[in-house]
């Protein structure tokens, strides 16, 4: 059956690029789906030898049913190169795969994500699949979750039409619902603070944009209580991503089947899950004593 299209966002990073494209090959179903590798133009001059090494990584792969590679001209930034790069593609193909250059993946992911694309292509009230878990809670295989993970990720055009770039006018609209508590997981995280940021130009996130796209359509999205995908981008080298281990995964290496969920109803018990790990690892006190030991292990990533 016909595979949904990746699409792999790199920067400045040829040793992280190489493990990602090395575990996609590692999927049976590369063979079978288009890869499109998005590299971005450096930011400063600092930056071109990674670029150009980059570069010349993109144009040596090999293995994929079709390689594209788009070279930006200028520096996008992530966000906007992501949502360029997703809104092209899945456009003309009708789903996509997303990854960016930090992620490692299962040797089962591929299967995972066009078997959960298949499953729920025409349910509307599902608009995104999210391969990684980082709770380590004991959650089910699969869940409904209205949440949106931006590591390891799926969506098909009738959703990706949801996603709004104007942070302020979502920030508006959560706050006119009274939605703002809700959002941030009965306040342990501060995803409306995030939202905010971006507003003011503090961080480049589009994947926030995305999780309040979907949670104001009331639309969830699908995830992994057994994870598919590994972030190493927390290593100080990625843009937005620090030290510490908070996020650490381990990879399910065994087939995740995908049988669909019904009702089509949030799992508030997986949600609970999530508000419990969150309230866990971000409260004032966790974060102190996480920002201690980092400084005494000479980890002073963000």
């Amino acid at each position: 059956m016909e595979k949904a299209p990746i699409l792999l966002f790199a920067y400045n990073r040829p040793a992280h690029m190489r493990r990602a494209i090395e575990s996609l090959l590692r999927n049976e179903e590369a063979a079978l789906s288009d890869l499109f590798i998005y590299s971005d133009a450096p930011r400063t001059e600092a930056d071109r030898p990674l670029v150009d090494q980059v570069r010349s990584l993109a144009h040596s792969v090999t293995g994929f049913k079709t390689v594209s590679i788009v070279c930006r001209d200028t520096n996008y930034g992530l966000a906007r190169n992501v949502i360029d790069g997703v809104t092209h593609v899945v456009n003309t193909y009708g789903w996509v795969i997303v990854l960016e250059d930090d992620l490692v993946v299962a040797p089962y992911f591929l299967r995972f994500m066009n078997d959960a694309l298949r499953t729920y292509q025409y349910e509307e009230r599902v608009g995104h699949i999210q391969a990684c878990e980082f709770t380590k809670a004991p959650l089910p295989p699969t869940f409904l979750i209205r949440w949106t993970g931006s590591w390891g990720w799926a969506t098909w055009k009738r959703a990706w039409q949801l996603f709004n770039p104007d942070g302020q006018a979502l920030l508006n609209l959560l706050e006119e619902e009274g939605l703002t508590r809700e959002f941030d997981f009965n306040g342990k995280y501060g995803f409306t603070r995030m939202l905010s940021r971006q507003i003011a130009g503090k961080n480049d996130s589009w994947a926030i944009r995305w999780n309040a796209s979907l949670f104001l359509a009331d639309v969830l999205s699908l995830n992994v209580g057994r994870s598919l995908v590994m972030n190493e981008g927390f290593d100080g080298t990625g843009t937005n991503c620090g030290g510490g281990g908070l996020y650490d995964s381990l990879l399910y290496t065994q087939p995740l089947p995908v049988t669909k969920i019904e009702p089509i109803e949030e799992n508030r018990e997986a949600r609970r899950a999530f508000e419990r790990y969150y309230a866990r690892t971000n409260s004032f006190w966790a974060k102190a004593r996480r920002r201690i030991v980092r400084t005494l292990k000479g980890d002073f990533g963000a």
